[in-house]
């Protein structure tokens, strides 16, 4: 099942008198698995059913492969939606339940019949080709030996993956996903993510999914499209989003734990400094005036005295540490500024910087170059002076 590009231009829609989606632009190309990411209500799946067509914009255009739809109804374009809820019915069993919507297609209102339907000439070869189908999507989900089952007697993973299936024997160029993996325990969530990048590398069709959960778009997708407020923030891959973000909202939402942010001042020189801070520790073009410098947790590295040059360092004392398995978070209070930072560490490093003791007093938070992030008042971001990059090397 070839995939289908997806094209939005200039889509809007309201309810009543609030915007809920404002000018969206998206393209997506055959075959990609692309993350719609946001927190709740920022239009994510309202955005999702105007691509299905349960729902109509109110201006704007879009483009399924070559084939504008605006004025399609949502049966006749070539995709299919997968639910948070799954959509089964309890009373038929998982075969009944994957082929409905091809016998609803596929089959006339007679040849439907119970009995009678049955009789009627090429029901029976189309009945034949639907059970295939059926057969060769459930094949590909792995589920054939559950088809008799009903879903009552089905697991939440299982169910998820009939409602897969059911997707698939319709053969559509495009998969919808309405938060699909949110009623899943963090066990098989983490299992059907693998399930579903695998499909849609087995199938190449395209894949749309909706998620508020940030992990599940960082660990999925090809890309991602981050909304917020009803717009679109920004598109690219997960490691561009993280390592890149183009405005201090975006920084703040990808990241587990959040960023750190502190607020600097920039000087008519350019000079940026920490609030209360009289050592620049880089420039910047931005004007004279406030902006903020937002510092990934495993961008601190924990030292005893203080660095020489043009860094970013803060010095802290410990609040508390939180041991999470594989990791250790390091939470602190910065001296000058008066605000929490926190520091993840490996079990490794943590062991090292706690055998040394420096924990038990006042110590030093030492960022990296890569996680240092640079935003002007309006959140936007800038960037540091090609020359603050030059002297942040010794701190890779």
């Amino acid at each position: 099942m070839p995939g289908l590009s997806i094209t939005l231009q200039d889509v809007t829609k309201s309810f009543g008198s609030e915007a809920v989606l404002k000018d969206i632009n998206l393209s997506i190309k055959e075959g990609e698995l692309v993350s719609l990411l946001g927190p709740s209500g920022c239009g994510k799946s309202t955005l999702l059913r105007i691509i299905a067509g349960l729902e109509r914009a109110e201006a704007g255009s879009i483009r399924l492969g070559e084939q504008v739809v605006d004025a399609v109804p949502a049966g006749a374009r070539d995709l299919a939606m997968v639910f948070q809820s799954y959509a089964l019915y309890p009373h038929m069993c998982v075969a009944d339940n994957i082929a409905l919507s091809l016998e609803m297609t596929e089959l006339s209102a007679l040849q439907r019949l119970p009995l009678l339907g049955r009789l009627l000439p090429g029901s029976r070869a189309i009945r034949q080709e639907i059970s295939n189908r059926v057969r060769q999507a459930a094949d590909l989900t792995e589920i054939a030996h559950l088809l008799r089952r009903r879903p009552a007697h089905l697991s939440g993973g299982q169910r998820q993956r009939v409602a897969l299936a059911r997707a698939m024997a319709r053969e559509p160029g495009i998969f919808l996903m309405d938060e699909p993996l949110s009623n899943l325990d963090a066990k098989l969530r983490i299992s059907m993510r693998s399930e579903i990048v695998d499909l849609n590398k087995r199938i190449g069709a395209t894949f749309l999914f909706v998620t508020h959960d940030q992990s599940d778009a960082l660990a999925m997708s090809d890309r991602i499209a981050l909304m917020m407020g009803g717009r679109i923030r920004q598109i690219g891959t997960p490691q561009e989003i993280y390592d890149s973000p183009s405005h201090l909202d975006v920084a703040s939402f990808i990241g587990q734990p959040v960023i750190n942010l502190f607020p600097v001042n920039v000087d008519s020189a350019g000079r940026v400094r920490l609030v209360n801070g009289t050592q620049p520790f880089g420039g910047c073009s931005l004007p004279n005036g406030s902006a903020k410098v937002g510092v990934r947790p495993e961008a601190f590295d924990i030292v005893a005295s203080e660095p020489l040059g043009p860094r970013f360092a803060l010095t802290a004392r410990l609040d508390r540490v939180e041991r999470m398995g594989a990791e250790v978070l390091i939470r602190c209070r910065t001296m000058a500024l008066g605000a929490s930072a926190t520091c993840r560490l490996s079990v490794d490093q943590f062991d090292e910087v706690s055998a040394t003791g420096i924990l038990s007093g006042a110590f030093h938070l030492v960022a990296q170059k890569r996680g240092v992030h640079l935003f002007d008042e309006e959140g936007n971001a800038a960037a540091f002076h090609p020359l603050l990059r030059t002297e942040m090397e010794v701190a890779k």
